[in-house]
This record gives C-alpha cells, sequence and structure tokens, in this order.
C-alpha cells in the first residue's frame, strides 16, 4: 500500500509540476522533476535498506516509484508541447 500511495503522490506531483510551469519552463520543469524525484526514491531505498531489506529485493521496488512517475511526466511533457 506504502507503494501505491509513494506512485500516485509521484504522479500527482508531476502533474501540477507540469501543469503550473509555463509553457517554455516545461522541459526545466520535468528535467527538475525526474531529478527530485529519483532522490526521493532514493531515500525511499534506503530507508528500506536501512529495515533489513536486501538492494535485490528493494530495486524492483525503486524502479516502479522511480520509474512510473518520471515515465508520466515526460509523457505529459510530450503531449503538452504539441
Amino acid at each position: 500500500m506504502r507503494t501505491l500511495i509513494i506512485v500516485v503522490a509521484g504522479l500527482v506531483l508531476a502533474f501540477l509540476i507540469l501543469r503550473l510551469a509555463p509553457a517554455p519552463q516545461r522541459t526545466l520543469a520535468a528535467v527538475v522533476f525526474s531529478g527530485l524525484w529519483f532522490v526521493a526514491a532514493a531515500w525511499n531505498l534506503r530507508i528500506g535498506l536501512s529495515h533489513g531489506y536486501t538492494f535485490a529485493q528493494e530495486l524492483p521496488i525503486h524502479i516502479v516509484l522511480y520509474g512510473v512517475p518520471t515515465a508520466a511526466a515526460w509523457a505529459l511533457w510530450w503531449w503538452l508541447r504539441r
């Protein structure tokens, strides 16, 4: 459930950032979101590792937590630039 909440939070944050950014700044907004979301996902990975999970157990979750919102942000960026 925690994973789903974090993914949904990332999707909402990506949507808000890209919709509120002025058109000329949307590429920068997508890049900044990608970087900051990576930091947030890495923080979550660190928490999982500190609770005794192995890197191999946490990596698929980290990929989903980072990949889904980031891919959605870039897809929205592509859709908004048309």
